[in-house]
């Protein structure tokens, strides 16, 4: 039987260099992922990503199960994510990594294949649109999207990883499908 993450940071803590690559290489992909998600460049999400890991490893000894690991480990990571953005103030937009070929899909759900070209072209203008329209959402909006709809936590998770309070996660939440409402109604 795999230890669950709260064993494998209580193990972290102690220094144990086993437990902390097992952490990693569960969570790489999916730091990688809502790193890039929310600053769109992709060398920025794998520094900042990686940073999360060096503090994950730094500060193992201070979490005390009040929560998920994942729920603190996005925590870490969101918080390096929106200082990343504070101190990189010259972005008026997202920037967009085109090189990065992780970056096609916003969503890792897709809905089922369509036959007919003229709904997939239509579907795939309205995914495209609906993309730049996530880019376009405010940092902390954006963050309790993409932490809803990609890691798919609870409104009591995100108020937590965002260091809020569950009210504020549902207002960022509705007024950024508000938001991404209009860009679809708009097409």
């Amino acid at each position: 039987m795999e230890p669950s993450d709260e064993a494998l940071c209580e193990r972290v803590a102690k220094r144990d260099e086993a437990a902390f690559d097992l952490l990693v290489s569960r969570y790489q992909e999916r730091a990688y992922r809502l790193a890039w998600s929310i600053l769109r460049h992709g060398e920025d999400a794998r520094d900042v990503s990686q940073e999360a890991f060096i503090r994950l490893y730094e500060t193992a000894g201070t979490f005390r199960g009040k929560s998920k690991f994942s729920t603190w480990f996005y925590r870490i990571l969101v918080n390096l994510c929106l200082d990343h953005k504070r101190k990189h103030k010259w972005w008026k937009l997202w920037v967009r990594d085109d090189d990065d070929d992780r970056s096609e899909r916003i969503l890792d759900r897709q809905p089922a294949p369509v036959n007919d070209p003229v709904d997939k072209l239509s579907r795939e203008e309205t995914l495209k649109a609906l993309g730049s329209a996530v880019d376009r959402l405010a940092p902390r909006q954006r963050a309790a999207v993409l932490l809803r709809v990609q890691e798919d936590m609870a409104t009591y998770d995100i108020a937590r990883v965002l260091e809020c309070s569950e009210a504020t996660v549902r207002v960022h939440l509705h007024r950024a499908l508000a938001t991404l409402k209009k860009t679809v109604e708009k097409r």
